[in-house]
């Protein structure tokens, strides 16, 4: 199986970081994960020169949209910034030549109607540009998360399907392993439920996982040391048949060492 594999990365050089690992892709921010700054491309050339050079190169790029945007809140003052940065990272991605952009499900307050949070996303599709692909991602914990399981994803692909943008065939889904052992869906089934669902898993992040089964804890691990059996991690990127990205810690080159995994076990 020839499938594309890498890691999330520093942002400063990427094609350089994903030859440390000997990786076909890389993703990896645009600007303050934890921010609200519009984002910008720190590859000290810029964007066309990195996009060159990952052509180049051959490697692939991913962005991770920052952590901070929620488009499913119920909160103006977070809501509307949220989609005004995705929207910005959705623009800057495109100048880089990334494959995808990667955001978080979000979520609505307690006591909120997750109706309305599905709804809000129906109405952030409606009114993006995708300029690239938009992969949302399933997440660890929340009661009231938007993609934690596999109900309320069917409930966010379906407020996706109705939002009636003419490009929604570019809105993906990326499966995490550590968010879905931590939310408390089975591993060995998760990939036909999801595909169930969606029709589609377009990137996995294969990650290890420090805490247990529904623990709702989103920390991950590197394959030897989680919670995970790391045979479970493979069997789920066989599976699935899309590009990866470990997003495990790179401690001792652990990340390569994850890489390497996959490799010699993919076949």
């Amino acid at each position: 199986m020839s499938l594309k594999l890498g890691a999330h990365v520093d942002q400063e050089d990427p094609p350089a970081e994903a030859a440390d690992r000997g990786a076909d892709l890389v993703q990896f921010f645009l600007g303050d994960p934890q921010g609200w700054k519009g984002p910008k491309v720190s590859y000290a050339d810029g964007a066309e020169a990195l996009k060159e050079r990952a052509e180049a190169v051959g490697v692939d790029l991913y962005v991770h949209a920052p952590y901070v945007l929620n488009v499913a809140t119920l909160n103006n003052r977070i809501r509307i910034p949220s989609r005004k940065l995705l929207q910005q990272t959705l623009d800057k991605a495109a100048e880089i030549g990334a494959r995808g952009v990667i955001v978080h499900g979000g979520h609505v307050g307690k006591g909120d109607d997750p109706e309305a949070g599905f709804d809000n996303w129906r109405k952030c599709i409606e009114r993006s540009e995708l300029p690239v692909p938009l992969l949302i991602e399933n997440t660890a914990g929340g009661d009231n998360a938007m993609a934690r399981h596999l109900d309320r994803i069917g409930r966010l692909w379906q407020a996706v399907q109705d939002s009636g943008n003419e490009h929604v065939d570019r809105v993906g889904f990326c499966l995490d392993t550590c968010h879905f052992h931590a939310g408390g869906e089975e591993l060995a089934t998760v990939v036909d439920k999801v595909r169930a669902i969606t029709g589609r898993i377009d990137l996995v992040h294969a990650n290890g996982s420090r805490d247990a089964f529904g623990s709702g804890a989103d920390r991950h691990s590197n394959f030897a040391e989680g919670e995970i059996d790391p045979a479970d991690i493979v069997a789920v990127v066989k599976t699935a048949g899309a590009p990866v990205v470990v997003e495990t810690p790179n401690a001792e080159h652990g990340q390569k060492a994850d890489i390497d995994y996959l490799r010699a076990h993919l076949g």
